[in-house]
């Protein structure tokens, strides 16, 4: 139980991190940057499951809140997460949890697992452009063009990318026996 914990509690300590170091490296194509963030989502997924993946990205989320530079461009701060793309940000919640659900479901399943990754994406670019088309005051075929369209190849290669890479990581962990028992079995990966 005690290593369950203390694995559960470092691993998600080092994907807030990573995500902390990843995401505000960003690679500028637009008035909207290609960030890392939803990348380490969908490897935290892999390693932490649902739950921890999802407190990871929520430790991730305060720190930027609180000021810290960790979102793109690194900014951070109340300003940037209330802001007009601050929207596809709290969607990574959501990123975390459909994607989760998905991969603890049909235990890690390849297609399956990157099928729910890109439905997780959709969920997280709708609130977002919701949320963006509101701030902005702007139609939805200019949010659709500005935030979703320019990003989408890019994201499905980082979910492809994080899918092999996930489960290298996780096999390489199960063969140490470094993942806690309730964890996925590594058979399932």
């Amino acid at each position: 139980m005690k290593k369950q914990k203390m694995y559960q509690l470092t691993t998600c300590a080092l994907m807030a991190a990573l995500m902390c170091i990843l995401g505000p490296m960003s690679i500028p194509i637009g008035p909207i940057p290609v960030s890392f963030t939803n990348f380490v989502i969908f490897l935290s997924v892999y390693l932490l499951g649902v739950k921890g993946a999802t407190i990871s990205y929520l430790v991730y989320l305060l720190l930027g809140a609180v000021g810290l530079p960790v979102f793109s461009g690194y900014q951070g701060g109340l300003a940037k997460l209330a802001g007009p793309t601050g929207g596809y940000l709290v969607g990574f919640i959501l990123t975390a949890l459909i994607s989760g659900v998905v991969l603890e479901r049909f235990h890690a399943h390849a297609v399956a697992t990157i099928l729910g990754m890109m439905v997780s994406m959709v969920a997280a670019y709708l609130f977002g452009t919701v949320w963006f088309v509101w701030q902005m005051q702007c139609e939805v075929w200019y949010a659709l063009t500005t935030c979703v369209f320019p990003f989408l190849l890019v994201d499905i290669a980082k979910i492809l990318v994080a899918t092999a890479l996930g489960k290298t990581i996780r096999h390489a962990l199960a063969k140490a026996d470094l993942l806690p028992k309730s964890s996925l079995q590594a058979s399932h990966i």
